[in-house]
């Protein structure tokens, strides 16, 4: 799709087809930034969005093998000194 830049006092801009801006998800903001010199827009996301749902289904620490159980390791073999 070609789109003309539209004069915004010094600056220029584009409008976004409401389709284009639905498809994609976009809200209120979205994250600008050029790419292999490429203009790239895309739905911002909170950093982090979706780690705590991640972690809570990760499980717990009662999931984990002990650290005894874990074969050693070339540091722990070689470097580790108690």
């Amino acid at each position: 799709m070609i789109v003309e830049l539209v004069r915004i006092g010094n600056s220029r801009g584009i409008r976004i087809p409401k389709p284009l801006i639905e498809q994609c998800g976009f809200g209120d903001t979205v994250d600008l930034r050029v790419e292999q010199n490429r203009l790239v827009i895309a739905s911002h996301r909170p950093p982090r969005q979706g780690w705590g749902e991640a972690f809570l289904r990760a499980g717990t620490v009662e999931d984990q093998l002990p650290p005894e159980s874990m074969p050693a390791n070339g540091f722990d073999r070689d470097e580790w000194e108690w």
